[in-house]
């Protein structure tokens, strides 16, 4: 028997360890700078708090804090009749009633410049489900800023995708320019463009419609490109031989392929845009989310918790039948 004399290459040298060393110093000095030993430490106080061997820990003090203070939910309104013009208290709406009660008013007393209270008591307008029927109506304009942002995406996308595809685009220089475009639409993300959009088509829905539209558009032309370009090649073969243009080959041997997959990107999109589309309001764009930052910045914590549960149900009902229509229309498509 001959013995193999040949040496086997050590698992790591030393180019392995001075990497692997830079990688942990990298690491260590990032997590000093974005906090991470902070996140443990709360962590850890909150471990020590849910085993009963700390009293309290800072975040569960803030989170009981603030969750006493988001029950129960609030889905009236109460409205001074003194500050409702021409109030007509014989034609309430519906489901309505006035109701008294004891207000504290602060005054300045001007012989000893102090700060006086006094009860008195005031006429309210309540409507019992006054500020869930409000919370529904902006959720709704979500709703549709959703729907015609993703309508505009898929539009955008189509020519983005057949000319961001390599094997379909009539040359480098278009197949650039359409790569380039699709990447710089995805990039900025939604919530900077809004405010640009806010800039040219003011506060409002418009700017938040363009701003996940353009946005969407993105990830739309990516998706359906690269599709394209990962389609079965012998299919296309076949018609080009026969002599088909490019437009009946990719309707005839390339659609048919990525149609499933085109439905299951919309559906996301359609999906994504909801759920951002309650968010761009923060910054002016339309919708729930303007409400939900007003009730937030005024600590009406009861307020934002009908909003959370309004938004919480509406993409869950959402996500349900996007579910089943996905699994229907690709279901027929197989």
């Amino acid at each position: 028997m001959i013995a193999n004399n040949k040496k086997l290459n050590p698992p790591f040298n030393y180019k392995t360890i001075i990497l692997v060393l830079l990688i942990i110093f990298i690491l260590i000095f990032s997590a000093q700078r974005v906090g991470i030993p902070n996140i443990v430490d709360r962590l850890y106080e909150v471990s020590l708090d849910i085993i009963g061997v700390k009293e309290t820990s800072r975040i569960s003090d803030g989170l009981s804090s603030i969750a006493n203070e988001m029950w129960p939910p609030v889905i009236e309104t109460k409205k001074d009749i003194n500050l409702i013009l021409n109030f007509d208290s014989s034609n309430l709406p519906f489901y309505s009633f006035i109701e008294n009660q004891k207000v504290q008013l602060y005054e300045t007393n001007l012989e000893t410049l102090e700060l006086e209270s006094r009860e008195e008591e005031v006429l309210f307008l309540v409507e019992p489900f006054g500020y869930l029927k409000l919370v529904l109506l902006k959720v709704i304009e979500s709703i549709e800023i959703a729907f015609w942002a993703s309508f505009i995406a898929l539009i955008i996308s189509i020519p983005l995708a057949y000319y961001s595809a390599k094997n379909y685009a009539p040359n480098k220089t278009i197949y650039f320019l359409s790569r380039s475009i699709v990447s710089g639409l995805r990039a900025i993300p939604e919530l900077i463009s809004v405010l640009f959009m806010v800039l040219a088509f003011g506060f409002g829905p418009a700017a938040g419609i363009m701003a996940l539209g353009l946005h969407s558009a993105g990830f739309l032309g990516k998706f359906f490109a690269e599709d394209i370009e990962n389609a079965n090649q012998g299919p296309q073969d076949a018609l080009k031989a026969l002599g088909s243009s490019r437009w009946r080959i990719l309707k005839e041997a390339v659609l048919p392929q990525v149609m499933p997959q085109y439905v299951a990107y919309i559906l996301y999109i359609l999906d994504r845009n909801l759920r951002m589309a309650t968010v761009i309001g923060l910054v002016g764009g339309g919708g729930i989310g303007q409400e939900l930052k007003g009730r937030f910045d005024l600590f009406e914590y009861g307020h934002v918790t009908t909003i959370i549960l309004v938004i919480f149900i509406v993409v869950f009902i959402f996500d349900q039948i996007s579910a089943k229509l996905r699994n229907k229309l690709i279901g027929n498509s197989s």
